[in-house]
């Protein structure tokens, strides 16, 4: 093997963007293809999909094969693609022979869409074959170091896609040789305007003696319909061939060498473009399809026959200089047929910018004709010219539906919307991108959403990417060509129709584990919603979903019931059906969603969190990432090749990033009839005022811990302080007659202080037995539980939760308040320290008023409380601090020693609290309280006090 040369370059290229290789430490700016010189020829293994690998020795008769100039044959081009549930694996295979007497290149070079993981990658050359492995990035540069030292060569790849992705090998080799290239990757078929639609990219290049395209669908919810468009051209109809059944087909498409041919005497082939499928699927039940098997589940949401939300959205068009032309004239072309597309209850206007700003309208107007035709002829006068200042275009457009929201103009149940044309950087105005992205966020304040078209191939599609995910949108590349204006219209035809709003996914929160996102701002018609997660199949016959929604008229609450077991039969007998389709499914939605969290993380330390996850799983499920690198070598391991996909500063984080939008609040209502059935599950509900409490008339237990107990009709305020263990679970109230438990678990500072370890409430447990609800607070997350069922929100959410007229109120950062009808309500405080602090640690606060309807049996520290009893307080003397007088305190039969002095009340000022003036009992309030502190103490977080 010594003779052979070999060079190998692996990359991925859409448009201009290409996958750069570079050698030793060469920064990643170098922009030039560099090939590689390889000494031998490397082998290996057989590679992990074994029923797609044939050796070159298995070929049998390459003869008959048509060549080019440069007598290279290509013997076949194979293209597999199974889907599976909406899981498409795709095989890609070329066997190709070098029939000319002189060494020479062949190459491999296939596209990839956006977005799917490239899982393996194999090479077979006379025989002899290598594969490939996924390392941690780091790890794989280090072996590519040390293979350069020891005068192996190996190379590193760098990513530039767009929309589609090239996948390129280029070797040289020597006369007569047969060298077979197959490439495996997978993806998630998405559902965009009621159908799916997978499309694969066959350019072999040449005229190949074998060609197939060979494509099978297993759904188990049964087959609508299946089409496949004449994308490759007139020239090969009535070629592909479509069998279907009630949940399975197949495609095939096997031209001839003659019927590839572009003429009957032409050496070229015809085979060049996109093989698409399109199909969809049967629905039955209005709460969606659930799918188990193999310990996962997926969750395919996409209701239909609902009458779709009104929307109020405001375009927004860069008008600049660099639109001139051919994309201004195809802009104009789109937003006219878009605007004639408007619903009578929409609302909308225009805003186009350059260096200026410019509203045909300073406000929302109804999409009468009249007005849709005067946008038109606004539309129409437009002329490029000028900078790009989209910062002020941006916050003109949320200023107008802030204020439009503001004065009462918005429909309660519509959904708004800035869609955003632009072509370029911005050049006027605000420059620094993360600062437009801020400004824009906090314009927005979570209440509307942003869609991003990007024009050509200038403009930063990472920003425009990012923006809108940060303002539950998705953004979208449009070519500047000639198809612009209908790939504009196709976009806004996917966003033009929202059906439902603030969706929430519920599971059992015992039996599944490691959900996807779950909360969704808004469903437009035509698209689905996919939720994954891992279920406990070993332990569970059913797995019940509830999903809530907002429609046009209604609240809904849709159930889903499936058995655990009921996919088994249909996946172990179907030989096509990928048997890791759910554990695949999974795994792309979690890392895509990692993806898109790491490119908005507001902190480095968080971003570092998320990359090391995104590189566990990427190891994990044996897939290319921004994190990870694909080793080629051969079964020595002495020849070493390598290819990944480092950050490129055009694009930022990640190719392949979905738009996820965050957990969203809901708008002003009221409480909806389902919410009063002890049935239906938990949501998201507006924000209600809890009944209103003065700042001093109330029971609090803050700091660590300092408890304030208000004496309502003796008007006075009496403190003392608890020193006790960390995770001890202190009893704050036990209410046998109505059923109500609030604990307190405590939480230890990092260290002592003046020989002394302070404690606080790191945990505070709510229990409400007469309904059946648990709510678990801590410095995290906020859950709520009912049976088997639950919800966590976190302290970043803004958000309600109502079960059985219980409402739960977060406010984001700051509180949470739980409100049990008119009978009684609390407020959790938390409060945040310096993650760095070498003492203090994060804890919580809560507040309690005594007008809380508590029976005569309560108990508890401050339960005890509700039955106030007699204090009497008199002989008030100087203290040893002259602004600490003393005094002699009366109650329960015993004469106490207090202390004159301030206490916090944190509720408006959680920095520094609001002084609050009490006397202090001293020795963990002992006489004041019933008993000693450890009587007090009980095991669990949702325990009643057992009576001495």
């Amino acid at each position: 093997m010594k003779h052979l040369i070999c060079f190998l370059v692996l990359f991925l290229i859409s448009g201009v963007g290409s996958f750069d290789l570079v050698i030793d430490e060469i920064p990643d700016e170098v922009e030039n293809l560099i090939d590689l010189e390889i000494d031998g020829f490397p082998s290996s293994s057989k590679t992990r999909n074994v029923r797609h690998q044939r050796s070159t020795s298995d070929w049998g008769y390459v003869g008959d094969l048509v060549e080019d100039d440069d007598k290279i044959g290509l013997y076949s081009y194979k293209v597999q693609s199974t889907i599976t549930s909406r899981l498409a694996n795709t095989m890609i295979q070329a066997k190709m022979v070098n029939n000319a007497k002189r060494s020479q290149h062949i190459v491999f070079d296939v596209q990839v869409p956006k977005g799917a993981f490239i899982d393996n990658f194999t090479m077979d050359v006379n025989g002899i074959t290598f594969t490939s492995k996924i390392r941690e990035k780091s790890e794989a540069r280090k072996m590519y170091s040390q293979a350069k030292a020891k005068g192996k060569a190996a190379g590193i790849v760098r990513s530039n896609a767009l929309d589609m992705e090239n996948f390129k090998t280029e070797v040289n080799v020597p006369p007569g040789t047969r060298i077979q290239f197959e490439l495996h990757y997978h993806e998630m078929i998405r559902r965009k305007l009621s159908s799916y639609e997978h499309v694969i990219s066959v350019k072999p290049g040449r005229l190949a003696k074998h060609m197939e395209v060979d494509v099978r669908i297993i759904e188990p919810q049964g087959l609508r319909y299946v089409h496949v468009p004449n994308s490759l051209g007139d020239h090969f109809d009535g070629i592909t061939t479509i069998s279907k059944g009630e949940k399975k087909a197949h495609v095939s498409f096997k031209p001839t060498m003659t019927q590839q041919r572009k003429c009957p005497t032409c050496s070229s082939t015809a085979v060049d473009g996109n093989f698409v499928v399109q199909y969809d699927v049967n629905r039955e039940t209005t709460g969606g399809e659930l799918e188990i098997f193999n310990g996962y589940f997926i969750h395919f949401f996409a209701p239909e026959n609902l009458d779709p939300l009104p929307k109020n959205i405001l375009f927004v068009i860069d008008v600049s200089g660099s639109m001139w032309g051919l994309k201004m004239k195809q802009t104009i072309e789109a937003m006219k047929a878009i605007l004639s597309e408007l619903r009578a209850a929409d609302q909308f206007s225009l805003i186009d910018f350059n260096h200026n700003v410019r509203c045909w309208r300073d406000n929302l107007v109804s999409a009468t004709p009249a007005q849709v035709e005067d946008a038109k002829k606004y539309i129409q006068t437009i002329h490029p010219n000028g900078g790009t200042n989209i910062n002020e275009a941006l916050l003109r457009a949320t200023f107008i539906l802030n204020e439009a929201q503001n004065l009462g103009m918005l429909d309660p149940n519509s959904v708004s919307m800035i869609v955003l044309v632009s072509d370029g950087d911005p050049t006027v105005g605000e420059l620094k991108l993360t600062t437009i992205q801020k400004n824009v966020k906090q314009s927005i304040k979570d209440e509307f959403s942003l869609f991003c078209l990007g024009i050509g191939f200038d403009v930063d599609y990472d920003f425009l990417q990012r923006i809108a995910t940060d303002n539950r949108g998705m953004a979208q590349r449009i070519f500047g060509n000639q198809e612009t204006s209908a790939q504009m219209k196709n976009f806004y035809n996917q966003v033009s129709t929202p059906l439902l709003k603030k969706i929430q996914f519920n599971y059992p929160q015992e039996s599944v584990s490691d959900v996807t996102q779950s909360s969704f701002h808004n469903y437009f018609g035509g698209s689905e919603i996919v939720v994954a997660g891992k279920v406990d199949t070993e332990n569970l016959q059913h797995l019940e979903s509830i999903v809530t929604a907002t429609a046009a008229n209604a609240e809904l609450v849709m159930e889903t019931l499936r058995d655990v077991e009921e996919l088994d039969g249909i996946m172990k007998k179907d030989k096509y059906a990928d048997p890791e389709f759910t554990r695949k499914l999974w795994a792309y939605l979690t890392v895509n969603q990692m993806l898109a969290e790491r490119n908005a993380a507001p902190t480095a330390a968080l971003k570092r969190n998320i990359t090391k996850s995104i590189l566990q799983m990427s190891l994990d499920h044996h897939i290319v990432t921004p994190f990870t690198a694909m080793l080629i070598e051969n079964a020595e391991k002495d020849e070493i090749m390598l290819a990944d996909q480092p950050k490129d500063p055009r694009r930022g984080c990640c190719p392949g990033t979905l738009g996820l939008t965050p957990n969203a609040p809901n708008n002003n209502k009221g409480i909806p009839a389902w919410a009063n059935i002890t049935a239906v599950p938990v949501s998201f509900m507006p924000e209600q005022r809890s009944p209103p409490v003065s700042s001093l008339s109330i029971n609090r237990v803050d700091n660590d811990p300092h408890f304030i107990i208000h004496l309502p009709k003796s008007q006075r305020n009496i403190c003392f302080n608890i020193n006790s263990e960390p995770g001890k679970i202190l009893n704050l109230v036990s209410d046998p007659g109505t059923g109500v438990v609030v604990n307190g678990q405590l939480v230890g500072a990092k260290k002592t202080e003046n020989k002394k370890l302070n404690t606080y409430f790191g945990k505070i447990g709510f229990y409400f037995k007469n309904k059946g609800l648990k709510v678990e607070i801590t410095t995290e997350t906020i859950t709520l539980k009912d049976g088997s069922y639950g919800i966590t929100l976190t302290w970043s959410d803004t958000g309600h939760i109502i079960r059985k007229q219980l409402l739960i109120s977060v406010k984001k950062e700051s509180n949470v308040t739980i409100t049990v009808g008119e009978e009684m309500s609390f407020m959790v405080l938390l409060h945040r320290v310096w993650k760095k602090h070498p003492v203090n640690v994060d804890f919580l606060g809560i507040y309690i008023p005594p007008e809380n309807q508590l029976s005569p049996a309560a108990h508890g520290l401050i339960g005890q409380f509700a039955s106030e009893p007699e204090v009497y307080i008199h002989h008030q003397r100087p203290g040893q601090a002259p602004e600490k007088p003393q005094a002699t305190m009366e109650v329960k039969g015993n004469k106490l020693t207090v202390t004159r002095g301030l206490q916090k009340d944190y509720r408006t000022d959680r920095v520094l609290g609001t002084d609050v003036q009490c006397w202090f009992v001293h020795n963990s309030g002992k006489g004041f309280i019933d008993g000693h502190y450890k009587d007090y103490l009980v095991p669990h977080l949702y325990s009643f006090l057992k009576k001495p």
